[in-house]
């Protein structure tokens, strides 16, 4: 691993002269990023976030001949996906909470700093503390960034009032005070995303989770979506939960009722549907979505926000160097979601070994597969899942299957325990 301060042969990588670390390393042609292994005893693999793809994608990585890096801020990391049983009182937070020391153990170098740009020419990462790590070979898996702008009145700096809770610990700890300090009768509001987003029931979820919450604590309560989508990931099966669980607590608005028109105002409170403000007392504001910021600063997402990889590896189709993974590529049918990234781990580990000459390549194509749960109450959980096979052209949706309304009860409740087994069981493949 290369990381160190600026030094007299690296003062002109944090310049202003150099494109890459400003954002504009797309503007570098692909053909001078050919590598140069020729002597080198080791590979420098590094791999920017240490989320469900990053973290799984660095322990797979570690060979006799490679030298793996793994730059994530966090020193502890904390799961989105689970996070809303947080919410219902149903987990402890420190059982979402993960650190890297069995990660360390198996030989990966961690840098605890923020990746802040990359010379694609060069292959070098700026840290936010000014060092810098060369690579041979980077992996881009930072998550997802908000959409500036995306709902009118919000802000970053709005979430300490209307939090979005949609990644780290602060922010599920705020919501949910807010949500146990309400007035009894209050109204929760979620603004949910639209299309694609991270985890596409999460937010719906969410609402169930919230519920649950409310009918222990508050339960005249009221909770209010405002959806900018005509329909939502496997919405028979929620709304059929809400009846079940919490009838006439949960109201939705639709683009049908001009939820496409929406906005907030934090110091009021209040949520604006085409114009018409209606107060709340907490609001949870989950924004449009687009790849993580050193992705594109990288010059690796395109106009859409997201970053378009070869479906066959991952690579990216901006640098024959990179891949991307997780919820900042554009891998759509596949839902963005920890199951999925954890699996593009696997096809990118191998495909980056073999290019190297560390493994067999293996020449058929890779299925890809994606699984969701979401938990609608205590003991009470549905289940999508879908395979896709990719080709030079795409990814292309081969299958799946969905929980089926009107369930028994032993159904929904071995559906429960085995999200709950499924999230021990890939915490424990990507941490440890």
């Amino acid at each position: 691993m290369t990381r160190g301060s600026r030094g007299a042969g690296e003062g002109i990588l944090l310049s202003i002269g150099r494109r890459a670390f400003l954002g504009l390393s797309a503007a570098v042609p692909v053909a001078l990023a050919a590598p140069a292994l020729a002597g080198r005893a080791r590979a420098r693999l590094v791999v920017i976030g240490g989320g469900a793809a990053g973290a799984s994608i660095a322990r797979r990585l570690v060979h006799e001949r490679t030298e793996v890096t793994l730059i994530e801020p966090r020193p502890v990391y904390t799961t989105c996906f689970a996070s809303n049983l947080y919410l219902a009182g149903l987990r402890s937070l420190d059982s979402l909470r993960f650190g890297y020391d069995r990660i360390r153990a198996l030989g990966v170098g961690m840098v605890v700093e923020r990746a802040t740009g990359v010379d694609r020419d060069l292959g070098r990462v700026a840290l936010q503390d000014g060092g810098t790590v060369a690579y041979d070979r980077l992996v881009v898996a930072p998550g997802i960034d908000f959409v500036p702008g995306s709902v009118p009145g919000w802000s970053p700096e709005a979430a300490s009032r209307m939090p979005h809770a949609f990644g780290g610990g602060d922010q599920l700890v705020l919501l949910r005070r807010q949500i146990e300090a309400m007035r009894p009768g209050g109204v929760f509001a979620m603004i949910a995303p639209p299309d694609p987003s991270r985890c596409p029931p999460a937010p719906y979820e969410r609402v169930s989770m919230v519920a649950h919450l409310l009918t222990r604590i508050n339960p005249t309560a009221r909770i209010l979506i405002v959806d900018p989508k005509d329909s939502f990931a496997d919405q028979a099966l929620f709304e059929e939960g809400w009846q079940a669980h919490y009838s006439g607590m949960i109201e939705r608005l639709g683009p049908e009722m001009n939820a496409g028109n929406i906005a907030v105002d934090p110091d009021r409170m209040q949520v604006l549907v085409d114009d018409v403000p209606e107060p709340v007392d907490v609001c949870n504001v989950i924004p449009a979505q687009q790849a993580g910021a050193i992705a594109r600063l990288a010059g690796l997402a395109g106009q859409g926000g997201w970053a378009a990889t070869d479906p066959l590896s991952l690579q990216s189709r901006a640098d024959p160097r990179i891949w991307v993974l997780g919820d900042s590529a554009d891998t759509a049918p596949m839902a963005k979601s920890a199951f999925s990234a954890h699996g593009q781990a696997r096809v990118a580990a191998a495909a980056i070994l073999a290019e190297l000459g560390l493994a067999r390549p293996d020449d058929r194509p890779p299925v890809y597969h994606n699984a969701c749960w979401s938990v609608l109450a205590p003991g009470d959980a549905v289940r999508a899942a879908d395979d896709y096979r990719p080709s030079a052209r795409g990814i292309t949706r081969i299958g799946g299957s969905i929980s089926q309304m009107g369930e028994d009860a032993a159904t929904r409740r071995a559906t429960w325990d085995e999200a709950q087994g499924w999230y021990r069981a890939i915490t424990s493949e990507i941490f440890g």
